[in-house]
């Protein structure tokens, strides 16, 4: 009998082990076809929200907010890279070079979900952000993207201009930071169990199958 699991993946668009994590999970996802059924919603949550709209360059950035060197935020780059490629994931950090507010972004996919593309969203953001270096703050960036998965580009466009949902992402993010999800990504399974940090594939499935056949 193929049992289902629930999955709530916090997490930010601008951050890569966030990107790392959503990749190795959807491959395990993949893996456990016919054994588990997950059922894989991603919820909000904003490294840097206090970002402007124009960005900031994303080396100054890191030096600036975690004290790091040239070299040490060099040496990070690399090893995100080499585990993207091992993943099939292309960070061209050539390309990427700022951090934009991502506000809007989790916006649009908390409207995805009833709509069932938050999956294709999600990783779409993450390609445009980190392989492609666009600027996912930008509505007309926003809006395209949201076509390219196949969701309306009309109201696409309605919801960011309008600043619907605005209310309704503040409360997620609320809602995880007061149950100390203060780092990303974090992985809540049937809503209790908690698996934090960028896992491999798998780690991931061997948790999904724990969680399947736990009480």
């Amino acid at each position: 009998m193929t049992r289902t699991v629930s999955i709530d993946f916090v997490s930010d668009v601008m951050c890569p082990w966030c990107a790392l994590g959503a990749v190795a999970l959807q491959q395990a996802i993949a893996n456990l076809a016919g054994e588990v059924a997950v059922v894989l919603t991603f919820k909000p949550f904003e490294l840097n929200p206090d970002m402007p709209p124009e960005g900031e360059n994303a080396v100054e950035h890191m030096m600036r907010k975690y004290g790091r060197t040239l070299a040490e935020v060099t040496a990070r780059n690399v090893m995100v890279i080499d585990r993207g490629n091992a993943l099939g994931f292309t960070f061209d950090l050539a390309k990427r070079t700022h951090f934009y507010n991502s506000f809007d972004a989790h916006r649009l996919l908390y409207w995805s979900v009833a709509q069932d593309r938050q999956v294709a969203l999600k990783h779409i953001l993450f390609k445009a952000h980190f392989s492609d270096g666009e600027n996912i703050s930008s509505h007309d960036t926003l809006v395209r993207l949201a076509g390219e998965v196949g969701l309306s580009t009309v109201r696409a466009q309605e919801v960011l201009d309008s600043g619907e949902l605005t209310a309704e992402v503040r409360e997620l993010e609320d809602f995880y930071r007061m149950r100390g999800i203060n780092a990303v990504p974090a992985m809540v399974m049937n809503g209790r169990h908690l698996v934090a940090g960028s896992q491999s594939v798998e780690e991931y499935e061997q948790a999904i199958r724990q969680v399947a056949v736990a009480p």
